[in-house]
């Protein structure tokens, strides 16, 4: 995830300010030591957006501060409605020439994935236009040189991890500092 936060924070109480808005994201972290792994290979491929391996359901999107307790209320609702699954990374995607990303697949726990991701988009504060179709996966190298997309393609190609997803976590972004962990939601209540 990547992007910044208008937000200034009161001086009195420390809070935000009312009226700022705040970057939120939410995804599926990728456990260990798969997620270090994965990690370190879009830092090895000189992506400059590299963040800790996960499958996004909410990309960067910016609400205002106030609807946070909203928009916290609903994903607790969201998430002791679905199950938790498994999820099975394998082998190598890439969206290429459309955009210059190279990805570990979902192979099973797609439709899991697109049903968190719709229910979570339900909401009318995280509603938003995509520019692509929903497609879970997990970002390995992204706007780097060919070359490291090629080497990044091909490096992953027999990658393969298997995990059960019991939660999915909201992130936020200071401006400051990269995206932090804002609570986990606990699948099936």
């Amino acid at each position: 995830m990547a992007g910044g936060v208008a937000c200034s924070v009161d001086q009195g109480t420390g809070a935000p300010a009312v009226g700022d808005s705040v970057q939120i994201g939410i995804a599926v972290d990728i456990p260990e030591p798969w997620g270090g792994l994965l990690t370190r290979r879009r830092l090895e491929a000189g992506d400059p957006n590299a963040v800790p391996a996960h499958v996004t359901l909410l990309g960067p999107t910016e609400i205002p501060v106030t609807a946070l307790p909203a928009v916290e209320r609903h994903l607790a609702r969201v998430a002791a409605a679905h199950l938790p699954f498994s999820l099975h990374l394998r082998g190598t995607g890439t969206f290429r020439p459309v955009t210059q990303v190279v990805f570990v697949a979902v192979a099973a726990g797609i439709s899991e994935c697109e049903l968190l991701a719709a229910a979570i988009n339900s909401a009318p504060q995280l509603r938003r236009e995509l520019r692509f179709p929903y497609h879970p996966h997990v970002t390995v190298a992204q706007d780097v040189a060919p070359e490291a997309l090629d080497k990044a393609y091909e490096d992953l190609a027999d990658f393969s991890a298997m995990f059960e997803v019991d939660h999915f976590t909201l992130f936020s972004h200071s401006g400051q500092a990269r995206w932090q962990p804002r609570r986990d939601f606990r699948l099936g209540g």
